[in-house]
């Protein structure tokens, strides 16, 4: 694996993970978390569409 893969894989599962963590808890940061999560699927959309498979 290469450095930005790994590094973009690593920031994914952390984000959905929070994600995760904001869905059990459901406080008011839930909307922060859900935003994050939708910033970490466009980054792995993007870098499909740039041609690194992710």
């Amino acid at each position: 694996m290469d450095k930005e893969k790994k590094m973009l894989w690593t920031v994914a599962v952390i984000l959905i993970v929070l994600w995760l963590l904001g869905l059990v808890t459901s406080t008011t940061m839930g909307g922060l978390i859900h935003a994050l999560l939708v910033i970490a699927i466009i980054v792995v959309l993007v870098g499909v569409i740039q041609g690194r498979r992710v």
